[in-house]
């Protein structure tokens, strides 16, 4: 029998497309490894890092390392791309709301469903994936009915095909306004205010889908001083927050990342600026741009104001690279960051 060298076995399976990867975690206990490796997913031959929708079309962009390549794809069933109202990477899955329900989708391994609204509410906002004890679950909004001021937050659980209702409390996270969200280790974190342009106000909260609360979770290291700041919370290195800032006057690019792991614990988050950009040529990120932070890059995709999208290199104090997608063109243009995962959608 021969036997490869370990290197060029994974050259060789950074080739395989991903839905035969699924069939080979079999293999051995060194491929299944293998394969929930982020450098070896990064490093596949058909990853990608953004998703992008317009009103009728979705695509993913791959940065390999300066070319980026633009790939047209589908949802699986034919009419569910058609208007969509946000996206939501969540730990490999990709939730992406509609007006009449959600569709939960891996794009890398080409699976979805779709998810049913509760009968209960006429209009419900698709916030987010996580889990619970293992349990995979979608945490959505709609107007408040016992508290009209608040926000009535609905769960779905995959396992049993249920919403449930949580009722708000008072003095739990009313009148806050609320805006990029992300999941790290299946709890989702927003970033909040109350006030939008006081930077002082500034920080995240979790949802706790145990108790169906919606909980301050630590303080931001900055905030909005002028209503068209970009503020945009990420993930670092799979397991801390990232934080981006531009000033809408100066243009300057600001990033702050977590010293540590997150963990349940938000009295434990430090923040440390990570990057700064302030060189005259450096972009508007309209419309909360989306990103990636890689080795001493940051990455950014963003649309401009006539809603065409742009695919943005920094590093060094400076813009690196630039890139107009030009077959993307929308004004309401929705995109966000995607770490391909084998994770199936459950």
């Amino acid at each position: 029998m021969v036997h490869l060298p370990w290197e060029l076995i994974e050259e060789i399976l950074s080739r395989v497309p991903p839905k035969c990867l699924v069939r080979f975690r079999t293999v051995s206990k060194q491929w299944n490894t293998l394969f929930d490796d982020k450098t070896f997913i990064n490093n596949h031959k058909m990853t990608f890092r953004f998703i992008l929708a317009t009103k009728y079309r979705i695509y993913s962009v791959s940065i390999d390392p300066v070319i980026v390549v633009v790939r047209d794809i589908t949802l699986g069933t034919p009419g569910l791309a058609f208007k969509l109202k946000n996206l939501v990477d969540c730990n490999g899955l990709l939730l992406c709301g509609k007006n009449n329900g959600a569709v939960v989708w891996n794009p890398w391994l080409g699976q979805s469903r779709w998810i049913e609204p509760s009968l209960k509410h006429s209009r419900m906002n698709f916030e987010g994936i996580g889990y619970d004890n293992k349990t995979y679950k979608i945490a959505a909004s709609s107007p408040g009915i016992k508290y009209p001021n608040l926000d009535l937050w609905t769960i779905y659980e995959f396992a049993s095909d249920v919403w449930i209702d949580h009722d708000p409390e008072p003095g739990n996270g009313g009148s806050i306004y609320i805006e990029s969200v992300v999941s790290l280790n299946g709890t989702l974190y927003w970033v909040c205010s109350h006030y939008e342009t006081d930077p002082l106000c500034y920080h995240i909260r979790k949802f706790d889908f145990s108790s169906g609360l919606f909980i301050r979770f630590c303080d931001l290291p900055c905030g909005r001083n002028h209503d068209g700041d970009a503020l945009v919370l990420g993930i670092f290195r799979g397991d801390r927050f990232s934080l981006l800032k531009q000033c809408m006057v100066t243009k300057k690019i600001d990033i702050w990342v977590t010293e540590n792991k997150i963990n349940e614990n938000g009295a434990d988050v430090v923040w440390m600026n990570f990057m700064n950009f302030s060189s005259p040529n450096l972009p508007d990120l309209y419309s909360k741009p989306s990103y990636f932070i890689e080795d001493k890059r940051l990455v950014v995709c963003s649309c401009d104001d006539t809603g065409r999208a742009w695919i943005y290199i920094l590093g060094d104090n400076k813009l690196i690279s630039k890139f107009h997608i030009y077959c993307v063109v929308d004004p309401c243009l929705l995109h966000c960051t995607f770490i391909p995962s084998l994770v199936p959608v459950p």
